[in-house]
């Protein structure tokens, strides 16, 4: 109580003493401690990103904002995980699919919530003829993140591995509306529609 009491009494002894605001001048170093002109942006959201890919103009642009899409759903969040599924990637080059898979079992034990974990372990069990695997997984992916347009793709194209041309045509016309600018999705497609759909008399 004492320090706030002498607190109180500094504060009035220096309003007292200090000059009337007419006669004060501009305070020093007051320009300096103006308000910044623009704040930085916050980053855009997966939403927006997703918004500009489907209004994209042109295949570059589709490509740029795609490529941050990528990138943002290959983070797990946890070093670990992401240490896990890049060694998964090296031993998938190295033709080791036995391990990629191994490593890729421990992602999505400890981070099953992150979509991108089982979209990868679909590729692996996917090289390695286990289709049945690769499409629970990409179910999986899909549930978590319905909008992940390389899923889609790929289930699209386990689909057509299996001749099941209706599954196909539906998964890869989910993959354009999501990336309409996709490389080969419209041949895909223009090519299935008329054995899905019926060819126009």
């Amino acid at each position: 109580m004492r320090r706030l009491t002498v607190a109180l009494t500094l504060l009035a002894g220096l309003a007292l003493a200090a000059p009337s605001a007419g006669a004060a001048g501009p305070e020093p170093g007051a320009a300096s401690r103006e308000a910044p002109k623009d704040a930085p942006k916050p980053p855009p959201t997966l939403d927006d990103l997703f918004a500009r890919l489907k209004a994209a103009k042109d295949d570059p642009e589709a490509r740029g904002v795609a490529q941050l899409i990528e990138r943002r759903l290959d983070r797990s969040g946890s070093d670990t995980v992401d240490l896990l599924a890049n060694r998964a990637g090296q031993a998938l080059k190295d033709k080791d699919t036995a391990l990629a898979v191994e490593l890729l079992d421990r992602v999505v034990t400890l981070e099953p919530g992150w979509a991108e974990g089982w979209s990868r372990r679909a590729t692996a069990f996917y090289l390695l003829d286990d289709q049945a695997s690769a499409l629970a997984d990409l179910n999986r992916a899909l549930r978590l993140e319905p909008r992940h347009f390389e899923a889609w793709a790929a289930l699209a194209h386990i689909y057509m591995a299996s001749d099941d041309k209706v599954r196909a045509l539906a998964a890869f016309r989910k993959a354009q509306d999501l990336y309409p600018r996709m490389g080969k999705l419209r041949e895909a497609i223009e090519r299935l529609a008329p054995d899905v759909d019926g060819r126009d008399l």
